[in-house]
């Protein structure tokens, strides 16, 4: 842990001498330090600087580096560079990446333009590109890379231990040796833990483990990183449907799926690109954030609508035009809370039929106990504030219905929203949102007219 953050310590310094020099105009040190530099902390480095100034680090950066770095970058980035490559440049650039990396840059440019890409690349690499580009971004196949090593169960241990002192590396993240058939369908997989110490006579098929996860190709991605926690993965082999090798997925692409996820549930709840550029052009942010915005505003005319048909009730008693944002501003809270671990739960695959009835049980129970307790306090506030127990009283009914309300709301948007195909995290907090202001202000000040 000590060693972790020295190392971290030593980067955030690294990179303050960096924007020093940058700033001082002295871009031939500038180059030396960038290119001493990891190529994912280039990348870190590119994310964090305004695009005027990124635009001439990315000059810097050496033409060996720039595939690396560009691996690194998030996909707003990435477009933005690659916008401006012609394919050769685009194919020399990304030359020696790992196939999944080399298809998740292309996925980025126009389909015209992904083609001649291809067409610049030598026939070996084409081939093994276009296997993974034919499979949806977001699956199994999307996230697999061809470079593997594989070994038939008749051979001895011997044999595949001089099988692999003829590379000159194996690939990156290889715990397993995948053992196939002379067709290539997966038969079995070959811990490098148990070659290293079995006898070298042993035939694979003696020492090879049956029971293994192989991931179908049309599996979701999430559904993938679920497996690689559950299971403790470093790696797993990817098979097709009739169970035919087609690579396998590493802890790596994992990662990124799980943290893309984690970026994309916590920014499209602002109505924010989970790619969103922190540095980007003030009319490129302009643009992208106009339209929740949008969303919003037609979202707030509609609770606005319901308070006007209340005026005249307001204009009796002026305390209600102080109290009903409190009503409105709870249920928000306690529907966002009850979203907010829906949407956790259906990522992690948690909620399904067998359960959901019960959650909703749950939630609406813990929406009546806070909504007695909160209304009581609420009811005896108001009570003594404008000197009135009848307000009092309506106060804590309209608070109890709107906190009972977001409950449901909370839970059943999700997966109603599942159901349909919609993204609950981009489009539950609008819904919940407008639920809980037009209920909160209906049930305050509907109780206000019949009851006052």
């Amino acid at each position: 842990m000590l060693e972790t953050n020295e190392k971290s310590i030593q980067a955030q310094v690294q990179l303050q001498e960096l924007s020093t020099a940058l700033e001082s105009g002295s871009f031939v040190r500038v180059r030396r330090m960038l290119n001493s530099l990891p190529p994912a902390t280039i990348a870190h480095f590119l994310e964090s600087s305004p695009h005027t100034a990124r635009e001439v680090l990315w000059q810097l950066v050496e033409k060996n580096n720039e595939g690396e770095v560009l691996n690194y970058l998030n996909e707003d980035i990435q477009a933005d560079i690659l916008d401006k490559l012609s394919p050769e440049e685009v194919a020399t650039m990304t030359e020696g990446l790992e196939t999944d990396d080399i298809a998740d840059i292309l996925q980025q440019l126009p389909e015209q333009v992904i083609y001649q890409v291809l067409l610049a690349m030598d026939e070996q690499d084409r081939n093994r590109l276009e296997a993974v580009l034919s499979y949806p971004e977001d699956t199994a196949g999307g996230l697999l890379n061809t470079d593997t090593i594989t070994v038939r169960r008749s051979h001895t241990l011997d044999v595949v231990l001089r099988y692999l002192r003829r590379h000159d590396q194996i690939p990156h993240m290889t715990d397993n040796i995948l053992v196939v058939s002379r067709d290539d369908h997966l038969v079995g997989i070959l811990p490098l833990r148990t070659l290293l110490v079995s006898d070298p006579n042993d035939t694979v098929d003696e020492v090879m483990m049956t029971d293994y996860d192989a991931i179908p190709v049309d599996m979701s991605e999430q559904e993938v990183a679920q497996l690689f926690e559950r299971m403790d993965l470093v790696s797993a082999p990817v098979v097709n449907e009739a169970g035919k090798l087609l690579g396998r997925i590493t802890i790596d692409d994992v990662v990124d799926v799980i943290r893309d996820d984690a970026d994309h549930s916590l920014m499209v709840m602002a109505g924010l690109d989970e790619e969103e550029d922190t540095f980007a052009p003030v009319m490129k942010t302009s643009r992208r954030r106009a339209v929740w915005l949008g969303v919003n505003l037609f979202t707030a005319f509609i609770a606005a609508t319901v308070i006007s048909q209340f005026s005249e009730t307001i204009n009796e008693v002026v305390a209600l035009a102080v109290l009903m944002t409190v009503v409105a501003s709870m249920g928000g809270v306690a529907g966002n809370q009850t979203l907010t671990l829906v949407v956790r739960s259906i990522a992690l695959g948690q909620i399904g039929k067998t359960n959901a009835r019960w959650l909703l049980n749950r939630e609406i129970k813990v929406a009546l106990l806070n909504g007695i307790l909160w209304s009581l306090v609420a009811a005896v506030t108001a009570a003594i504030w404008f000197s009135d127990i009848t307000l009092g009283y309506i106060f804590a009914g309209a608070m109890i219905i709107n906190l009972v309300t977001a409950a449901l709301a909370g839970a059943l948007l999700p997966l109603f929203l599942k159901s349909m195909n919609i993204d609950p995290a981009l489009a539950g907090g609008v819904a919940l949102t407008t639920i809980t202001d037009v209920v909160g202000f209906l049930s305050f000040l509907g109780l206000a007219a019949i009851f006052h």
